[in-house]
């Protein structure tokens, strides 16, 4: 069998800094987490809530909508967000102001249904959801992109890879933390965070667990925080991206070994249906 995430990261020797870093964000409007929200899920960003790569839009605000031949050679696997910050170093010497970043992102396309899911989870009782945002995009992005739309106050706290506007205009990015996972990017490993989260979570409710943990996201590192979902939580791969055939793979190869239910979307009204089949019971 070729090589493939079905080994990453799951119980590394020893876990990270992750949870408690400083590049976690708490929602103004949800100071306190409730204790007695009966589902979490997690939301990744790039493919899933917005429907394109929001770091590869910055093309756009280049001179010339392309970034130079020298620039695009710097990138090495692996090393997306290091590559990221020499992008934006780049396009502040070119001029590009906060103004035009924030104004693309805002331009930035909702995957299919996903307004729909939002406001879905917006109406529901504040004892249902538990929503948290966990992307390898960064938090410029997200708030800007959020707050347009209205969706913001939904996310308890997203968890993602710290940015900010500096003196000079410049969008200074930062990686989310280290960790030992092999396979995941050398800037975030998903599967960290929504493990220590989960357990901070339960401990915080007073041992008391969530009766499911829901999973909604589309790429190959979406796999990885997949894997430490239990048997009665639910994965959510957008279809046919690579975390819904990576599962597939791993289906085929090693039967029994993913725990999780798995319900492929297409639209955020797919999750909504789930969502309401899961509300129903007792």
């Amino acid at each position: 069998m070729r090589d493939s995430v079905f080994n990453c990261c799951v119980s590394p020797p020893h876990p990270p800094r992750g949870v408690e870093e400083p590049h976690q964000h708490r929602t103004r409007a949800q100071a306190l987490p409730h204790n007695d929200r009966r589902f979490l899920i997690f939301f990744d960003f790039d493919e899933t809530l917005v429907d394109e790569c929001s770091d590869d839009s910055m093309v756009t605000v280049a001179p010339g909508g392309v970034l130079p031949g020298w620039l695009k050679d710097t990138y090495r696997s692996g090393r997306y967000n290091e590559y990221m910050q020499r992008v934006l170093a780049y396009l502040a010497e070119q001029g590009v102001t906060p103004a035009a970043i924030r104004g693309t992102v805002e331009k930035l396309p909702p995957c299919p249904g996903i307004p729909t899911l939002m406001h879905f989870l917006l109406s529901q009782s504040s004892r249902d959801f538990e929503v948290i945002c966990v992307s390898d995009a960064n938090m410029v992005f997200i708030e800007t992109w959020l707050q347009h739309l209205g969706f913001h106050p939904l996310f308890l706290r997203i968890f993602t890879n710290p940015a900010h506007f500096d003196d000079k205009g410049q969008l200074q990015l930062r990686p989310f933390h280290s960790h030992e996972c092999l396979r995941c990017p050398a800037n975030m490993c998903k599967a960290v965070v929504v493990r220590q989260y989960v357990a901070q979570r339960v401990r915080e409710r007073g041992g008391r667990p969530y009766q499911k943990v829901l999973y909604v996201g589309d790429g190959a590192n979406d796999f990885c925080p997949s894997l430490t979902l239990s048997p009665g939580d639910i994965a959510f791969p957008r279809r046919d991206f690579p975390m819904h055939k990576l599962i597939q793979e791993m289906e085929e190869a090693k039967p029994g070994e993913f725990k999780a239910s798995v319900v492929p979307w297409n639209s955020g009204e797919d999750v909504i249906n789930t969502l309401k089949k899961i509300l129903e019971r007792p």
